[in-house]
């Protein structure tokens, strides 16, 4: 990976390189944001940053992982096993 493409400006940029936005949740599975928020971020005061940051910990809940596998297959809406 060519790490020179990563490389910002802003050090205070929440960004961990995981860039993927959630389907559902329409946030960035690395950072939290969503893509409108990471479009203004270059434009943000520094106090609209750290707000943001703040913000950030409290989104991770929202990124559940996604149940698949046999665990999918076996189980129903409801939560109980199948046969």
């Amino acid at each position: 990976m060519n790490d020179q493409l990563f490389q910002r400006d802003e050090e205070d940029s929440p960004c961990v390189r995981l860039c993927v936005m959630h389907p559902r949740e329409n946030l960035c599975i690395g950072c939290y944001r969503s893509l409108q928020e990471i479009a203004d971020w270059p434009a943000m005061s520094p106090a609209a940053r750290a707000a943001l940051r703040a913000s950030l910990p409290e989104r991770a809940p929202r990124l559940r992982r996604r149940a698949g596998g046999r665990k999918a297959r076996t189980t129903s809406r409801d939560g109980d096993e199948t046969s």
